[in-house]
């Protein structure tokens, strides 16, 4: 993984100076609230229902068992003992004290971290593939692409004052895992014929008020135009993006007011104007970032462990979490593990500092000493032995975070909604908690197969509802709580919104309503291994809106 370099430490370090005094100020009443807000912004720091929210970035995703012991400590001494894994890759405490906060941002500077632009009008923390680096099925690791925009972006004179906060994903596999499609920027590497780099460029996209599915204005971009092409489609935005109106301030309402053939001419025109100015991506440089993300020493192993399978064949809930919760790796012999964060009942994306601290020790004994951070609200071990695994899903049982539900009905992705968002407008956390009790049975969850339900307490979105297969959206009817119901959305290379299928339902109606839909698809599906998505695809919205409506 990357590590700072002179120029990071003197850079965080006097952030964190410059914050500490800003702080001092507000706290003495030399600042007014007004005045403060815009300082704590740009440090990531929100001012929440209860209390002030701090968030972390965690660029492309990536840890390190160093780094995930420091969140742990600091969600044990300055917070409520846990914290929260977001849909952006970042990690939220959400209980802090201003005072602390100076300190705090001090102790992740000691294990290089910080709260930097994760918040404002500016290039928000650049996310990634949660399996790059190790899938076999990518062309290349991203991350080096996904660092270099990061150093690029880091208070860009030009992009700090942005219309809007602006999102960069990147993704190399041809199954999507970063959902570029609806961000700001999307940028999925490829190969051309010739096999040199690129990336197809997707503009436009995000979810929020106007959700909608970003325009491919490249099909492939080389390599190394990158930064050039991306400061292109920021200039256009920065320049003709509405700031009269914070609701149509994204650029994907600029591509969409301009259209798709006029929003490429806009760029590529800008574009050309930046030829021998902008800053080229040289292939040394590439490589100098990428020996960064160099795959660790992993030793040469049979792809088959004889083991591991037999532990298979004796424990079914292995075996199970096997197959849910291992990916393959590019590596014969290794596998790739994800850590569900959404176990029956729980908050989704939580951990306690107990838990994140055994999770770290895990990944420095079994994964070479790294971890990630899924836009799904979990967490990853990259490089797990095949060998290797029953042992460590014991531990993870121990700890409460051997749900063998990745992709399943109780993998819910769901924002901190009411319990403490101020924007919110719905409780999201205790409907998540009521759907994973409801389809807690593994073996219901296993007959109703890959399933994604995704929950937002307000029109924001921030549990990306428009791409759940199922998604919910909290609202406020004259002061209480209803739930809309979205079908059919999806975020990954078949991106689509999902559809609202009719009025909303209340906080008691919710989860008999979702069920509804499900025993709806159980009865329509062609045949067992036809998922959700394909049948509501293949049928549309009319029958589950009749079994939701029709009495």
């Amino acid at each position: 993984m990357y590590r700072y370099d002179e120029f990071d430490h003197a850079f965080v370090q006097e952030r964190v100076a410059e914050f500490r005094d800003q702080v001092a100020r507000r706290l003495s009443g030399e600042l007014t609230e007004d005045q403060f807000k815009p300082l704590r912004l740009m440090n990531g720091v929100y001012l929440q229902l209860h209390a002030y929210m701090l968030r972390i970035a965690i660029p492309y995703g990536t840890l390190s068992s160093r780094q995930l012991r420091r969140l742990a400590h600091i969600g044990r001494v300055y917070d409520r003992d846990f914290g929260h894994f977001t849909t952006r890759q970042n990690l939220q405490f959400n209980w802090i004290r201003l005072e602390d906060v100076p300190k705090i941002l001090e102790e992740l500077a000691e294990v290089e971290m910080h709260a930097i632009q994760t918040s404002g009008n500016c290039i928000r923390n650049v996310t990634a593939d949660h399996f790059a680096g190790a899938a076999a099925d990518e062309v290349a690791d991203p991350r080096p692409y996904a660092e270099i925009l990061r150093q690029w972006s880091s208070l860009h004179p030009e992009f700090s004052f942005l219309p809007r906060k602006f999102k960069v994903a990147v993704t190399a596999a041809p199954h999507d895992r970063a959902a570029v499609q609806v961000h700001d920027i999307g940028l999925h590497l490829k190969m051309n014929e010739k096999g040199d780099r690129g990336f197809a460029v997707w503009v436009g996209g995000g979810q929020g008020r106007t959700p909608m599915v970003a325009k491919k204005v490249r099909d492939f971009l080389p390599e190394a135009n990158l930064l050039a092409y991306c400061e292109a489609i920021l200039r256009v935005y920065n320049l003709e993006g509405r700031r009269d109106n914070k609701y149509k301030a994204r650029i994907k309402i600029l591509v969409h007011e301009m259209g798709e053939a006029e929003i490429t001419r806009a760029v590529e025109a800008e574009f050309a104007t930046l030829q021998g100015k902008a800053l080229t991506v040289s292939a040394p440089e590439v490589d100098r970032i990428a020996r960064y993300f160099a795959l660790p020493d992993l030793k040469a192993l049979p792809a088959v462990s004889e083991a591991y399978e037999a532990a298979k064949r004796v424990d079914p809930a292995l075996a199970l979490f096997a197959k849910r919760n291992v990916h393959p790796h590019k590596v014969p012999g290794y596998g790739i593990l994800t850590i569900s964060l959404k176990p029956i009942g729980a908050p989704p994306g939580d951990a306690t500092s107990d838990q994140m601290g055994a999770i770290a020790d895990l990944a420095e004994r079994y994964s070479a000493d790294e971890l990630r951070v899924s836009h799904e609200q979990n967490l990853v071990l990259p490089h797990v032995k095949l060998d290797d695994i029953p042992v460590v899903f014991a531990q993870l049982q121990k700890i409460g975070l051997g749900s063998a539900n990745a992709g399943f009905v109780t993998d819910i992705i769901a924002c901190p909604g009411l319990d403490f968002c101020s924007l919110a407008n719905a409780r999201s956390i205790p409907v998540a908690q009521r759907l994973s009790e409801r389809f807690a049975d593994i073996d219901r969850q296993v007959d109703i197969g890959d399933l994604k339900i995704k929950i937002s307490g307000c029109i924001n979105a921030c549990g990306h509802h428009h791409v759940g297969h199922i998604g919910i959206l909290g609202v406020d009817r004259k002061g209480e709580e209803f739930y809309q119901i979205t079908l059919g959305g999806s975020g990954d290379e078949t991106c689509s919104i999902g559809e609202i299928v009719g009025p909303g339902f209340s906080s008691d109606g919710i989860v008999d309503a979702v069920e509804t839909v499900i025993e709806t698809y159980l009865k329509l599906r062609a045949s067992a291994d036809e998922p959700f998505l394909a049948t509501y695809r293949r049928l549309g919205q009319e029958p589950f809106k009749e079994a939701l409506y029709v009495r």
